[in-house]
């Protein structure tokens, strides 16, 4: 166990977006009455009428409800700013799971992602128990390969870039939605746009890459969609989020406020995968891990873990990758002379410099063919951050036992 040292002052906290709507209704001038007409539209709501040209009135999916909303058409008119100040207090007063959904996208200008499971409704049209957490999982999947796309054009990403990209994902909202067959994922344009685009372009190539193989049974459509953002991790989590379902939907839709990006379409219509798909997605995702080279790379690292059978001979380490590839760690087998030269860096607080191929074969976590390990020289004050990062990792007194086994992952 480790604990902060007393009077280090706590990291600084990134404020979430989500904190930009308390559940409160929104100060009506800050709301354009076109952005919320088209959110209503957008999410189902049903337009009843109303004064021409003046206000529409709006009533949510759905039968037996008895709310309506009457959103002015603009603010040229003198009672425009009331209108809206009585339909969002309606709005965050309804019992209408999109209503805050609505209130969400007001609050912080957003694109909407919105998954769909197909799965067979229980006794009283019940799901199952782990129906929503297979849901969310596949979801979260899907936006964590949109944002490796972001970062660099892969078919497998593997360990490469997963921790900027799941920093990427922390900006993004989500909405209620329980039951485990429907889920909304709210991506902040300012921040989470360009994996909105990425997600739209990588799932449109897919679909199109897949009906491709059934037509014609080649595979080279995969291999072109690399550069529309589609990837193994894409894949994978398709044939999650298909798998035990008898069908899935996946539609991005931008936020009203922002427009349409630029090479994308208007129209929000949804992109389908059914079990009859999930034989390509497979094939498809075990040829990009197959395909995906091995890198060559010049790393500096911090020794963080070390294992050998025995007191001499040859020995595993991990170093946590400072420097020369994104990844988070890698695994290197050493001789004995290196393991001995990477043990003293570690004592010193010194990291170590090496060169090696970054193999696919492992996720892009293990480096072979090394050569040329060398501790690297820094000033006092990095020497002393390093100590302390590298006693938050692991005690000295368990750095030399079976912390890195020959099964040790990243």
């Amino acid at each position: 166990m480790t604990h902060r040292p007393t009077g280090e002052p706590l990291r600084p906290v990134r404020p979430h977006p989500a904190d930009a709507y308390d559940g409160r209704p929104r100060d009506p001038a800050d709301i354009d009455p076109a952005v919320l007409t088209a959110l209503l539209h957008r999410h189902g709501w049903q337009r009843r009428g109303g004064a021409a040209g003046r206000y529409d009135r709006w009533t949510p999916p759905g039968p037996g409800t008895g709310t309506s909303l009457l959103v002015p058409a603009s603010r040229a008119f003198p009672d425009g700013e009331d209108l809206l100040a009585e339909a969002l207090l309606a709005l965050s007063r309804s019992a209408t799971p999109s209503a805050r959904e609505i209130l969400l996208a007001l609050a912080v200008p957003s694109d909407e992602i919105h998954w769909w499971r197909d799965t067979p409704a229980g006794p009283g049209g019940a799901t199952a128990w782990t129906a929503e957490e297979r849901l969310r999982s596949a979801a979260r999947r899907t936006l964590l390969a949109a944002a490796l796309a972001t970062r660099a054009q892969a078919g497998f990403h593997g360990a490469r870039h997963r921790r900027q990209a799941a920093a990427a994902l922390d900006a993004v909202l989500v909405g209620p939605a329980p039951g485990g067959r429907r889920l909304t994922a709210f991506a902040p344009v300012t921040t989470g746009r360009s994996l909105a685009v990425r997600l739209h372009h990588a799932l449109h190539a897919t679909r199109e890459a897949v009906d491709h193989r059934r037509a014609t049974g080649g595979m080279d459509a995969f291999d072109t969609a690399v550069t529309a953002g589609v990837s193994h991790e894409l894949t994978e989590a398709l044939v999650a989020l298909v798998r035990g379902a008898e069908g899935a939907r996946i539609t991005v839709a931008w936020a009203p406020a922002a427009g349409v990006p630029e090479g994308c379409a208007a129209s929000a219509e949804p992109v389908e995968f059914s079990p009859a798909d999930l034989p390509v997605l497979l094939e498809a995702g075990l040829r990009y891990r197959r395909a995906e080279p091995s890198v060559t790379v010049l790393i500096t690292g911090a020794v963080v873990r070390m294992h050998r059978p025995g007191q001499r001979g040859e020995g595993v380490v991990r170093l946590r990758v400072l420097a020369g590839a994104e990844v988070g760690h890698v695994r290197i087998a050493l001789g004995e002379e290196d393991y001995r030269v990477a043990g003293h860096a570690h004592l010193v607080g010194l990291p170590v410099r090496v060169r090696g191929r970054l193999e696919s074969r492992g996720g892009f976590r293990r480096l072979t063919d090394v050569g040329e390990l060398a501790p690297v020289q820094v000033d006092e004050a990095e020497r002393d951050r390093l100590m302390k990062a590298f006693q938050a990792n692991a005690e000295t007194a368990a750095f030399f036992g079976e912390a890195c086994g020959p099964d040790d992952g990243e």
